[in-house]
């Protein structure tokens, strides 16, 4: 094996064996027999995409082995495999497929359907689960091994940025940038062959690829698949395919720890729960729940900026902020003062504090956007890596998130994030879900708006008791208090279960959903009913006008 090894030096790391591979509803596909899969659909790939234009095909799928099998066709035959969003709908989704240079895109029955009617110009569709598929393939089966020669540098995959602060982003995913996270997390696990990983994060998206199908790829690891992500369905998972090691992004592990508890939670085989972005509290339900360890730390589809859990965790922390990584002013570019705290725990300089994550040293693993030279320079400023996630640290080098710096929250005249204060609302006991957002307001510039989603069903929803937990919370300021609370049902998400606050926040009180208001100085939430609602929007309306 390379001294950096690619990913078809993984796939071919695993190609004797036999005896178990990945595992998916009923079916056991061996290791051996995916290699030589994956061999036979490069030689098709070879057959089936122009050499004169870029050998980009998309996968417009959920997870299933053809998925697998297809990518590591990619690997083998020097091609790119596009992983198309399957949240993605008609110019939305036509917009992705052209961004990447498709000339194919293979799909499933689950999924055609999102073609139907969508102007693909002259992209050609295949569909897997159709009888075509196979008398496509019959020409190809036993191709001969024999894989392209692939460097560390060069594209394998192109995974598409979340989008939920406008049209996602096409990110370069080299078999470096695949392969080396693989590397480093699976030994530093240590795992190996009696191990499965469990995969039911969309492999779509870079979470999937990085932290489940390359490391167990690396360490000849089973894999447990499952087409969507289900909560209820977790731990059933994790029994019937014996599942050792599982990751997640975000939300997906407060979701797991939301589900009915029972007294045989902790029979069960797994044993590591890796991820970033869990909050502290569905980290420790978790924890006493299933009797695993989670290993939380902080990451984005790019790679400019990693952060992994410090050895000594600190309540809210992302970990320790390694030397590489500065945080910056977003205008100045000056180093941020470490974050001050009174006798509460709360911050009291959050405004000179806060600031970007900044990767000093270089890109890190970013190797660019494709065809995008305007968000790559936004990215890499003075060789630098600015990050767009919002920070600050204590004295002590731990790191805590304050949001994304398109969801600056700015109240009297200070700069707020959001994550701070939805880590205080997310400890009431009424709460299953919370998402912060900044809505306008004449008088402050913007005021803090909450959508939570209660625990049960909305009429759980107690204004009194929400009230008085807010002012018992010592670490909210004044201009940290939400004066909104939209109560909902569910949050408008992606595929990767991130909230998408640009949605919430166009919508504001303008919603079928109950929503409660507090003003300053008022003791209790009241229901906003319709003529108060007029009242904010005339304020907005007058704000705007004055402006003009």
């Amino acid at each position: 094996m390379s001294e950096s090894p690619t990913v078809s030096d993984l796939l071919l790391g695993v190609s004797e064996i036999d005896t178990y591979g990945i595992s998916f509803e009923d079916q056991v596909l061996s290791w051996r027999e995916h290699i030589q899969y994956s061999f036979d659909r490069a030689a098709l790939l070879d057959s089936l995409l122009d050499h004169d234009s870029p050998r980009h095909f998309g996968l417009l799928m959920d997870n299933i082995p053809e998925f697998s099998l297809l990518l590591g066709a990619a690997a083998f035959s020097g091609t790119v495999a596009a992983g198309l969003n399957t949240t993605r709908r008609g110019p939305a989704l036509a917009r992705d497929v052209e961004l990447s240079d498709c000339q194919i895109i293979f799909t499933e029955d689950s999924q055609a359907h999102l073609l139907d009617g969508v102007d693909l110009g002259d992209v050609r569709v295949f569909n897997v689960d159709s009888p075509q598929w196979q008398e496509l393939l019959a020409p190809f089966v036993d191709s001969p091994q024999r894989p392209v020669a692939a460097a560390p540098d060069d594209l394998l995959m192109l995974i598409f940025t979340s989008g939920t602060s406008g049209d996602p982003k096409a990110v370069r995913c080299t078999h470096h940038k695949i392969a080396g996270p693989a590397i480093m997390l699976g030994d530093r696990f240590g795992l190996g062959p009696e191990d499965v990983v469990y995969m039911a994060m969309p492999m779509f998206h870079s979470n999937a690829i990085m932290a489940a199908w390359a490391i167990a790829l690396h360490r000849k690891c089973a894999i447990g698949m499952r087409r969507k992500f289900s909560a209820s369905g977790f731990l059933p998972d994790v029994r019937k395919f014996g599942i050792t090691f599982s990751n997640y992004v975000g939300k997906p592990l407060s979701f797991i720890a939301s589900t009915p508890e029972q007294p045989d939670d902790h029979d069960n085989t797994l044993k590591i729960m890796y991820g970033n972005e869990g909050s502290a509290p569905a980290v420790a339900t978790f924890v006493r729940r299933f009797g695993a360890r989670v290993i939380d730390g902080f990451g984005s589809t790019e790679g400019g900026v990693s952060i992994g859990a410090a050895p000594v965790p600190r309540a809210g922390a992302l970990g320790l902020l390694p030397d590489s990584v500065k945080i910056l002013h977003p205008d100045t570019g000056v180093p941020c003062p470490p974050a001050q705290f009174d006798s509460d725990g709360r911050i009291t300089n959050a405004d000179e504090a806060t600031g970007e994550m900044v990767n000093v040293s270089g890109p890190g693993t970013f190797a660019g956007y494709y065809k995008n030279p305007e968000a790559d320079a936004e990215r890499m400023r003075g060789g630098q890596y600015w990050s767009g996630d919002l920070a600050y640290a204590d004295a002590d080098g731990y790191v805590y998130f304050a949001g994304r710096s398109s969801g600056w929250l700015r109240v009297d005249g200070e700069n707020i994030g959001a994550a701070p204060i939805e880590r205080a609302l997310t400890g009431f006991p009424g709460f299953a879900h919370v998402s912060v957002y900044a809505v306008p307001d004449s008088d402050v510039g913007d005021r803090v708006m909450v959508s939570v989603i209660p625990v049960g069903d909305v009429s759980n929803f107690d204004p009194e008791a929400v009230a008085a937990y807010i002012d018992s919370r010592p670490e909210l300021g004044p201009k940290q208090k939400p004066t909104l609370i939209r109560v909902c049902s569910e949050f408008p998400r992606t595929a990767t279960f991130k909230v998408v606050t640009r949605t919430q926040s166009a919508e504001r009180w303008n919603t079928t959903d109950p929503v409660w208001i507090r003003q300053r100085g008022e003791k209790d939430f009241q229901l906003l009913t319709p003529e108060r609602a007029l009242t904010l929007e005339k304020i907005r309306v007058d704000a705007a006008l004055s402006t003009q």
